[in-house]
């Protein structure tokens, strides 16, 4: 049965991305042998970007990797990044923990026009990555934009088709030209599109099984996705596996930024179709579909319930008990606490907001002091979503989370990976500034 259009309020939103009950433990993984090392260029340049179906294309930024490269966990890989653009641009990755030669700011600094830039990047983990170019780039010429690349785990699962589905979003000014997020946008409507264009068809068919790697390019907007009758199950959030369950009402919530892995088993009939519709508060959008083969079956019947993806490494527990415990105000800072640096302003030397011993657990209660919804982005490691009384987490990994106004949502990593890293909080609104504080691991 086709579930019914619901409104969905940016509230509900927040609550759903911050709370949901889901079960199981991600397991230890096998070690990694090394493997030899690939190469990848990324290149920005100005592209041509179709934002409303039969409209003229727009110029606007974009990434872009110059190679096809499969990419493996294991694999050392060579990063060379090319600036062809007329402003400073600086490369941000999420999903690599632990990599301090790929640090925005501490490891690598903004590419001048007509520059490049060289550096060494080891993954260590499979999952869905994502870079952009967005840390640098609030009040510019244009939105910066967002390229995914997919880690494979050493052993995958039994798939019969893997695409990424990539969700950004853009606004108009009155000249017709895309607005820079950080930037006040008057009354422009919201456009989005799907893998780059205004919507797009996802190929299926039917007993088959198929992993969709959801990503949320937006550079604020906290969105919904749902999917109509299939049952979507998630198999990994931000990069890191999580036992297998089923998303409520086939509906996923990320934060900017977010990725989620889900696999949709083709339960449906040859021909069929289903609409994945976008929910941001507002009027939903249908922006999707996934299309249904007329050909035969490719089984007689679907495959069994799949395992979970391999665990990435990462603490199957962490020590609360001897943590260091951290309060971090987002949003509304008093004069006492203006530590929060814009991009520009940020340097190594502004100095730590806490520092914490190798192998040490560490808590931070991030208090949204604003009037909106602010998103919290660790760099350097991933981290658990801790229970209300602090007495357990949530079982699943992310690296950014949204915090409603007025809430307070304590977080826990095991400060593994030495090294100074940055944390990024920003408000869910379009032209909001991206503010930037770090911490120390050593």
């Amino acid at each position: 049965m086709t579930n019914a259009l619901f409104p969905l309020s940016r509230r509900t939103l927040l609550t759903t991305l911050g709370g949901a009950a889901l079960a199981g433990l991600p397991f230890a993984g096998a070690a990694q042998t090394a493997a030899p090392r690939k190469t990848l260029t990324l290149r920005a340049t100005i592209g041509n970007t179709v934002l409303k179906p039969g409209a003229d294309p727009v110029a606007r930024p974009a990434l872009t990797a110059a190679e096809t490269v499969a990419l493996r966990r294991g694999d050392d890989l060579a990063v060379r990044f090319e600036n062809g653009l007329t402003q400073l641009a600086l490369p941000s990755w999420r999903g690599l923990d632990g990599v301090a030669a790929a640090e925005p700011l501490v490891g690598r600094q903004p590419v001048p026009p007509g520059g490049t830039d060289s550096f060494i990047v080891p993954l260590r983990s499979a999952g869905t990555l994502l870079v952009d170019l967005r840390l640098a780039a609030d009040g510019g010429p244009a939105p910066m934009p967002a390229l995914p690349l997919v880690v494979q785990e050493t052993a995958p699962p039994q798939l019969d088709g893997d695409e990424v589905v990539l969700i950004e979003d853009a606004r108009l000014g009155s000249d017709g030209k895309p607005l820079a997020a950080g930037t006040e946008p008057g009354d422009a409507p919201w456009l989005y599109t799907v893998n780059g264009k205004p919507t797009a068809d996802i190929a299926l068919r039917a007993n088959g099984r198929f992993r969709l790697r959801f990503i949320n390019g937006c550079q604020r907007n906290v969105i919904a996705l749902r999917i109509d009758d299939h049952e979507v199950r998630v198999m990994a959030l931000d990069s890191q596996p999580s036992e297998p369950f089923l998303a409520r009402n086939g509906t996923l919530v990320l934060a900017p930024g977010g990725r989620v892995d889900a696999l949709l088993d083709a339960a449906r009939p040859p021909g069929s179709t289903a609409a994945i519709t976008l929910l941001d508060g507002g009027k939903p959008t249908p922006i999707a579909r996934l299309v249904y083969a007329g050909e035969p079956p490719l089984r007689a019947a679907p495959l069994p319930l799949p395992a979970a993806l391999p665990s990435n490494g990462l603490p199957a527990q962490l020590q609360l008990g001897q943590a260091l415990r951290v309060e971090l105000p987002l949003g509304a800072l008093t004069s006492a606490q203006l530590d929060w640096f814009s991009p520009g302003a940020f340097t190594p030397a502004s100095g730590p907001a806490f520092q914490a011993k190798r192998g040490r657990t560490v808590v931070l209660a991030l208090t949204n002091r604003a009037t909106q919804p602010m998103i919290f982005h660790l760099h350097g490691h991933h981290f658990r979503l801790l229970d209300r009384l602090d007495d357990g987490w949530k079982p699943f990994w992310l690296d950014t989370l949204a915090v409603d106004a007025g809430q307070t949502q304590r977080i826990a990593f095991a400060a593994e990976h030495p090294g100074l890293w940055l944390m990024e909080a920003f408000a869910a609104k379009w032209s909001a500034p991206r503010l930037l504080r770090s911490y120390l691991v050593t």
